[in-house]
């Protein structure tokens, strides 16, 4: 039989049961609870793992109070998708799948890069847009591949209606136009490094860089609308950790690439040609950037595209979905 304990022992005792399952329900340390783990997506290319890269080596995360589960994504589109089915938290995606947060699926919670990564290739024989006509070209559909062919053919005074446009993966565009079952692709570095070792006098009618009097192209972090409205602090602590990351990666370039090159398992000389492709940022700018208006201008020039393009009904206001305050707040 258990001894009877007297009533200010029992209420002593249940006092520090309730305390120990308290904590045990908050969490223990600043990064133990589950509502300080972070589930974020990025796509195995200098812009959109460097940060990720860098959060992991440096100890960012768990300086910030939290812990993250990093998952890779072939797109932007699929990490909208998962942020919308509750599936992630954050993510990144390219210029190309600016549309979906402008559609309200998303928001934009840091402009990263500006990404000269896109190209229209064809291949070998064909030297303009205009010999693609009724040929069949390969797109990732909703992503800055689909965005960088719509630009050029624009320019070449056609539309997808004059090709055989066949939306592909990423993956799969690799071994189709290396096996030339297609003719062209809107597509991306540094997979487009992939086919030209197998196709090395294919051509490129078309890159980021001839549009960019009219159209800039930035690369982002999102975040689920829920996310943004309901967890402030998980929030303000990830875009500390990025704008931490972003520094590191501005001031220290090369380390930043190795560390790229270490988490994703590929040469270092490869992933130094994909940030060539980019114009990186720093924080300083970014802030700047933001606060004199310049990112809502590069949004807004993006969404009278997307307009164009039938992805947008009308223009959306860019401070509906990009959160400058949070990201500037953050460094506060």
């Amino acid at each position: 039989m258990s001894p009877v304990l007297p009533r200010r022992s029992l209420t002593t005792t249940l006092a520090g049961v309730a305390a120990m399952a308290l904590l045990a329900a908050c969490g223990g340390s600043s990064s133990g609870g589950s509502s300080d783990k972070v589930r974020f997506g990025y796509i195995n290319d200098f812009n959109g793992a460097s940060l990720i890269a860098i959060a992991e080596a440096e100890g960012l995360w768990k300086k910030h109070g939290l812990s993250a589960d990093a998952k890779v994504f072939t797109n932007g589109p699929l990490q909208i998708q998962a942020l919308g089915t509750d599936n992630l938290d954050f993510g990144y995606i390219g210029p190309g799948a600016m549309w979906l947060p402008a559609s309200g699926q998303a928001k934009v919670v840091a402009i990263n890069t500006l990404g000269n990564s896109d190209r229209v290739l064809a291949q070998p024989g064909i030297t303009s847009m205009q010999q693609l006509k009724g040929k069949t070209v390969a797109v990732p559909e909703g992503t800055s591949g689909d965005m960088i062919l719509s630009l050029a053919l624009e320019k070449a005074g056609m539309t997808k209606e004059d090709l055989k446009v066949v939306p592909m993966d990423p993956s799969t565009i690799v071994s189709a136009f290396s096996s030339q079952q297609v003719d062209g692709a809107g597509f991306w570095y540094p997979a487009a490094a992939t086919i030209k070792k197998q196709v090395p006098d294919l051509v490129e009618l078309a890159k980021n860089a001839d549009f960019e009097q009219d159209v800039s192209f930035p690369t982002a972090f999102v975040a689920g609308n829920r996310v943004v409205a309901d967890q402030p602090e998980k929030t303000k602590k990830v875009l500390a950790v990025l704008r931490e990351a972003m520094t590191f990666r501005s001031e220290h370039t090369d380390e930043a690439i190795k560390l790229t090159a270490d988490k994703l398992k590929i040469p270092v000389e490869q992933v130094k040609a994909d940030a060539a492709n980019n114009k990186v940022l720093s924080v300083a700018e970014l802030d700047e950037l933001t606060r004199d208006g310049t990112v809502v201008k590069w949004l807004e020039g993006m969404n009278d595209y997307f307009v164009n393009a039938g992805k947008l009904k009308k223009p959306a206001d860019p401070k509906t979905y990009y959160t400058g305050d949070l990201f500037t707040g953050a460094g506060k």
